[in-house]
Parts: structure tokens; sequence; C-alpha cells
């Protein structure tokens, strides 16, 4: 039985469930999974590189699901910014109808996309990040809370309180980031306020996945202590999964303390991900990964997952929890 919320009616799927934009791993193969399944797929907007890129995956995934799907769009400060009025001009002209805003402010974006009847979701890691989205007319929030992969921001708040927290504030719907797994995280976030999830690492660990079976083997071996915080001097802590490349980079932290630098720690960060989700070599460097791998312990098809999810979380409350009410 599908579930009701403010977020399948805003987006039109039949789960409330979003798959969450992925460096390397957002491609057309995973957005179409999702959405045929009943979620939210997301194509990643910056990984495809270019605006024409982009409109050629939009229009691969329009072949592969006639079901809604989004577009993520980082906004990241760069010394050379990545063509977003280009960006921006392919999602309109695609007909896509969601996007995912991260990273900096989206408000310069937001007329455009709102005007061709664009609904926008913008990932934030704080309430306060999440009242101002609300403020600029952002649709829904997707709250992310410190556990999660990627970046969780500075102010370490877990999803326990960082959800009621924005439950208490927000007058537009938000869907739980950060720790996201199953039917039961499903149930536990739409208790403390959430009227949905975004599922991130646990999407990466499924057959269509996009990515190299080394990386869905080394999220299924990781146990929930095999992430780290790096790039916390430099004030863009990242949460990833540790390997030789990360602990190297965590030691020259550690020796250079304040003193570091973003040219320190290239090596280990810049151009990694190809290396990484495409051909599988798991010591290239940092790459996003949530503490949730603790509780992936198997590859399913995408519909397998989410249909496993949907039932587990009515199980759920209709009989165990239901079950402690005398």
């Amino acid at each position: 039985m599908p579930f009701k919320t403010r977020i399948t009616e805003l987006f039109g799927i039949e789960h409330p469930i979003i798959q969450g934009g992925m460096h390397y791993v957002g491609f057309a193969e995973m957005a179409a999974a999702v959405s045929e399944a009943g979620g939210l797929g997301i194509i990643t907007g910056l990984t495809q590189g270019t605006p024409e890129k982009l409109a050629a995956e939009i229009a691969r995934c329009r072949e592969m699901t006639k079901k809604p799907f989004g577009v993520n769009l980082t906004f990241l400060p760069a010394v050379t910014p990545p063509d977003y009025p280009g960006f921006v001009d392919v999602i309109i002209k695609g007909g896509v109808k969601i996007v995912e805003t991260a990273g900096n402010n989206p408000q310069k974006w937001l007329p455009a996309l709102k005007e061709a009847g664009i609904k926008v979701i913008h990932k934030c890691t704080s309430v306060r990040h999440s009242l101002k989205a609300e403020q600029i007319g952002c649709d829904a929030v997707s709250v992310d809370g410190f556990e999660c992969g990627g970046h969780p921001g500075e102010d370490d708040v877990p999803n326990f309180i960082l959800l009621p927290r924005a439950a208490e504030e927000l007058k537009i719907p938000f869907v739980a980031s950060g720790g996201m797994a199953d039917g039961r995280s499903l149930v536990a976030a739409m208790a403390l306020g959430a009227e949905g999830m975004n599922m991130g690492t646990r999407f990466i660990a499924t057959k269509e996945a996009p990515v190299h079976e080394n990386v869905k083997q080394a999220l299924v071996a990781a146990s929930e202590l095999d992430t780290r915080l790096i790039m916390r001097p430099l004030r863009n802590t990242e949460r990833v999964l540790t390997n030789a490349a990360v602990e190297r980079l965590l030691e020259k932290e550690r020796t250079m303390g304040d003193k570091i630098t973003f040219a320190d720690i290239i090596e280990e960060v810049a151009g990694v991900y190809p290396r990484i989700m495409k051909e599988g070599e798991m010591d290239a460097g940092g790459w996003s990964c949530g503490m949730v791998a603790g509780l992936i312990h198997d590859i399913p098809t995408v519909k397998e997952l989410i249909e496993r999810t949907i039932a587990e979380a009515e199980a759920l409350l209709k009989q165990r929890l239901a079950g402690y009410l005398v």
C-alpha cells in the first residue's frame, strides 16, 4: 500500500522515497530505476559536465521511464563556475519538473525555475538554512543530518534532533536525509516530522547503480564505524568511506593543523570520482559515503529495495508499533 504525504503529492510519486543526487552515480539508469519503482529518481547535473551532456542524459532518462524524475544542481563556490545558466536552460527545455538544489543559496535561479512550473527541493544541514529555503520560495527541503554521506555542514546535529527541530519551525514539507536505509528509517523519519526520506548511499548498493562492483562490495563490507570526516580544518567537511588515501589525508591534517590548504590534499580529493566509481580503484581518494553503510547487507534491485522498504514500514506501523498500544 503506497503512503500518501505532502511529498508524494507535491512530486506526483507513489512512495515518499527520493534518490539523492550523487556524483558519478546519478546517471539516467539510476534515476529511471528509482522512478519506475515509484520513488523519485534524480540525475546529477554537474556529473554530466556540460549542459549539452545533461540534455542528452535527460532525453535518455525519458526513454527509460514515463514517471517523474528530477535533476540535482549543486551550486558550488568556484574560481571558474560551471555553466549554471546553461544547465538551468536545458533543465527547463528538457521538461523536467523537479529540481533538487544543494550547496549555495539557489535564490538567483528560482524565478526561472518557478516560471517553468518546476518544483524545487533544497538540501539543508541546519534549521536556519531550511527556514531560509522556505523564505526564498523553495517548495520542500531535504534535511541532512550529521550521519549523511558527503557534506554534513559544520553543526554536527544528528537527525534525532535535527528532524523534530525542523518540524517545529517549517511550514513546507521536508524529507529526512542521512542514515536512511529501510522501512525502519522511513517510519522513524515520519515519526520525527519528515514526510519522506532521501536515500543516497543505500541506492549505490543496488543492481542498477551505474558504478563499479568494487564500490558496491565495499558498502556491503563496511560497518557504521568505517566513515571518516575529511576537510574539517578547511570548513568543507565531507563524510567519506575510509581507505588508504583518506587515512593519508587525515594524517596531513593532523600534522599540518590549521596551516593546511586545499593544495596540500588535492591528490586525495581532486578528480577521484571517475577512478573510484568507474574503474573501481578503491584507494584512489575520498568519496562520499554515509554511516548508513553499516546497515547495507545486500545488493538488491532498486524495485526490490523500495518494495521491501515500504512493506517493512507498513508492517512496523500496523503490527509492531500498534502492538505496543494497550
